[in-house]
């Protein structure tokens, strides 16, 4: 499979481009931060991203979407990374759709989706870090079942319409469909460092429906490990986005500082990272690329998808840092972009497993 896009994949790309650059660039973080926006993010925003299609990208044709694949999707994401841009995309258009697709669920969800009317939410991590441990119990109860726990770091927990949450059944872990005013539910929105909102999620006894079944009882393991590779392939592709905003940035700066009366771009030691933190960023890319289109083409892409994941966030992690020292004090300041790209690349490093955990699962696949 060739690592690059075709010609329809990069009129994907400009058209997004344009779009995400004109209407959620960094200002408009900036400006919702400084309202205290308590959504994390412009409902009318989504709407228009849905009039563009764009929350259609993996639904398929037959649900009235675009059929499109993991390559698209990550298009998408790559510019509202490196605009950015605080948008559900991610985990409505990409997780949650991957998860729903083939399922009851579908038609049920997939026409708020493509309207822009539907925010779905993450419920899986219970740590301050992920681990892929579940310990939330869900018993039957009547003729459904009773949900009992707690969940942490939920974007959009507190404003979703749908919240899909994985707990343990009695052989297996079961993945369901919850509604946010199903009763005994409580979310607690928390702002992280990168000023978006997540949620501390409280089940007490909430029951459901058996209808609030995504797939099989006890066999929700396989539909959880679909939407977490959705997840983290998609997280690394806004990964990229962040870490190619900031070296853009940089790269600007260096040309534009003056330092004895030339540009500070012209230095041989700032020209020497400049190059190395490029030559990751494309190592990072092609990880990511390849991971995107062994899940469009089927294949096992566990692997793939993790050192996607763990590439992308080591190489954003060196843009971000990159950018604060090579601004000098003005990357300390606030009023200058360059470190919203370092938080929002620290928050991302951490969604669905951080490069530590995705390197651990990688040597005890190998056996280590």
């Amino acid at each position: 499979m060739p690592l690059y896009l075709n010609d329809e994949q990069q009129m994907l790309r400009d058209t997004a481009r344009d779009f995400v650059a004109e209407h959620a660039p960094p200002a408009h973080l900036r400006q919702l931060r400084d309202a205290n926006d308590t959504n994390g993010f412009s409902r009318d925003l989504w709407k228009q991203f849905a009039e563009m299609g764009l929350t259609g990208i993996l639904i398929p044709e037959a649900d009235n979407g675009l059929g499109l694949g993991h390559v698209e999707a990550g298009i998408v994401l790559e510019e509202i990374g490196r605009n950015l841009s605080p948008s559900p995309f991610l985990t409505t258009a990409v997780a949650a759709v991957e998860a729903l697709k083939s399922t009851p669920h579908a038609p049920r969800w997939f026409p708020g989706i493509l309207a822009g009317e539907t925010v779905a939410a993450l419920a899986i991590d219970e740590s301050p870090k992920h681990n892929g441990r579940i310990a939330m119990q869900a018993e039957r109860a009547g003729n459904g079942f009773r949900l009992t726990g707690a969940k942490r770091f939920v974007a959009h927990g507190h404003v979703a319409d749908l919240i899909l949450v994985a707990a343990k059944t009695d052989r297996g872990t079961t993945l369901f469909a919850v509604p946010n005013d199903a009763k005994g539910l409580t979310a607690t929105p928390e702002r992280l460092a990168d000023s978006s909102l997540a949620s501390h999620l409280a089940f007490e006894a909430v029951e459901v429906d058996a209808d609030a079944v995504i797939g099989e009882v006890d066999q929700g393991g396989t539909l959880l490990a679909r939407l977490l590779a959705a997840g983290r392939t998609g997280a690394s592709a806004e990964l990229l986005g962040v870490g190619g905003g900031a070296m853009d940035l940089t790269n600007a700066y260096l040309k534009e500082r003056k330092q004895f009366g030339v540009p500070i771009g012209s230095f041989q030691a700032l020209q020497h990272r400049a190059a190395h933190l490029y030559s990751e960023m494309e190592v990072a890319r092609a990880a990511v690329l390849k991971a995107q289109q062994r899940l469009d083409s089927g294949q096992d892409a566990s692997e793939a998808v993790a050192v996607a994941k763990a590439m992308s966030g080591l190489a954003t992690t060196l843009a971000v840092q990159e950018g604060i020292q090579m601004h000098g004090g003005i990357g300390m300041t606030d009023e200058y972009d360059i470190g919203f790209y370092m938080k929002r690349a620290r928050a991302l490093a951490e969604l669905f497993g951080d490069a530590n955990f995705h390197a651990d699962s990688l040597a005890q696949a190998a056996g280590y």
